[in-house]
């Protein structure tokens, strides 16, 4: 059985706010990325039923890249919605309010070939780097 793991973290800003930066692929490329030698300079996301998410990974020196795909199972705008990696793992995200904030909850299949602790400071990088760029943001 694939061992879940879940990241978090809470964004000073609204709800609406938080579910755009996080599905827009405008906003995607400025912040789907765990550390400043990598970026995201393309993504895109037809977040519908069977829809696709695809975002494009580079290290900046050229060295590696990755295409992140994935196709939508679940959504409840606003809110929720969960998605299937090409290789069959499973991602749920969802949102809540609080008063400090809105709360974003990730949780996904771990893969068999890193480390679990390895997959979980990753993600958790891309997620910090992604509440960063949300709060620096004026709507």
């Amino acid at each position: 059985m694939t061992e879940a793991i879940t990241i978090t973290t809470i964004v000073r800003a609204a709800k609406e706010k938080v579910w755009d930066c996080y599905t827009l692929p405008e906003h995607i490329i400025r912040w789907n990325f765990a550390t400043p030698d990598w970026h995201c300079p393309a993504a895109h996301n037809n977040l519908t039923l069977g829809g696709t998410y695809h975002a494009r990974m580079e290290a900046k020196d050229g060295s590696f890249a990755f295409d992140f795909k994935a196709t939508y199972q679940q959504i409840i705008p606003y809110d929720s919605f969960q998605f299937v990696m090409e290789d069959g793992r499973k991602v749920h995200f969802s949102l809540e309010e609080s008063d400090a904030g809105t709360r974003v909850n990730i949780a996904f299949d771990a893969e068999n070939v890193n480390p679990v602790e390895m997959q979980r400071q990753g993600w958790q990088a891309i997620l910090d780097n992604f509440k960063n760029y949300t709060e620096s943001l004026i709507f």
